[in-house]
């Protein structure tokens, strides 16, 4: 079964579109599609010039899934790419999904969740975000809200305006834009030493270690996504999970609401969400500020 997809200016003709991606939620190759060109309107700008690494699973989600960096030769050409050098010598072609006909091609291919990068492709090795991956182990959700909360705080005493959202898997991401010029090693410097301020403020409940074993049951508060070539996931992707839940951009004042999930929203409801409200993302670029400090803020 074959269905064609109107994404922007372009059909995209989506092959074995009955095949069920979902079990659990019945989400379809169709549906996956549909969602993407639904989302582009607000996704896109997040995702713009940034390279990107999708999750695939030719099989569904309850099938073997892999990550993919390389665009495919048999990509049509209008789907632009960037070379992206790798730090151990040689390039990648990464897609850079520019457009709703991108977004919707690629799930065609069997591609669930795109990855982005924090740079852009004409500035590689100077990223305009950071971002914060609140990821927790045994909290209840209400204290992982909590926690963004106080994040949020501290990153306001550094001079930013802090976006929340839902990781549609089991955390909130804390992100704050940037003026480009600062390296990936300075941001990455810069983001770890403000995590590891933050987790101090609360050492039985947060912490930076990386392996999980020495995490004694407290939240991670990871870093490590603000380095070259690392990846965190895209607005409105949605994650290889038996309901289809959607990473969601959050209005700030919605960290208070005690029916916040991190799977709140799903291939099913997220169109409603925008058609009530639109992008709560919307505006994050312009507030971009230079990289300060990361010694904490006094006064």
């Amino acid at each position: 079964m074959t269905e064609p997809v109107r994404a922007g200016r372009r059909t995209i003709d989506i092959t074995h579109a009955d095949r069920v991606v979902f079990p659990k939620a019945r989400v379809t190759k169709l549906d996956l599609a549909r969602h993407y060109a639904a989302v582009a309107p607000a996704m896109v700008p997040h995702v713009r010039d940034r390279p990107i690494a999708v999750q695939s699973f030719p099989q569904g989600v309850d099938g073997k899934g892999f990550f993919v960096k390389n665009a495919a030769k048999h990509f049509p050409d209008w789907i632009k790419t960037a070379d992206v050098p790798k730090r151990e010598g040689g390039l990648l072609r990464q897609v850079l999904a520019n457009d709703a006909a991108t977004l919707v091609y690629l799930a065609g291919q069997n591609a669930i969740t795109p990855h982005i990068w924090t740079a852009r492709a004409d500035r590689l090795e100077q990223p305009d975000r950071v971002v914060f991956d609140l990821d927790p182990a045994e909290q209840r959700f209400a204290e992982v809200r909590a926690i963004a909360r106080a994040l949020g705080d501290l990153l306001r005493e550094y001079g930013f305006e802090p976006f929340a959202m839902t990781t549609g898997s089991r955390g909130l991401h804390v992100d704050v834009a940037i003026r480009r010029g600062p390296s990936y090693g300075e941001v990455n410097a810069w983001a770890r030493e403000v995590a590891a301020i933050f987790a101090a403020t609360d050492a039985k409940r947060l912490t930076t270690e990386f392996r999980i074993e020495k995490r004694t049951g407290r939240l991670f508060i990871d870093a490590h996504r603000n380095a070259y070539a690392q990846h965190a996931v895209a607005p409105y992707a949605v994650r290889a999970l038996p309901k289809a839940p959607v990473a969601t951009p959050l209005r700030w004042e919605e960290l208070d609401d005690r029916k916040l999930s991190a799977q709140r929203w799903t291939v099913r409801t997220i169109q409603d969400r925008l058609a009530d409200g639109g992008d709560p993302w919307r505006g994050i670029a312009r507030t971009a500020r230079r990289l300060p400090a990361a010694s904490r803020p006094q006064g």
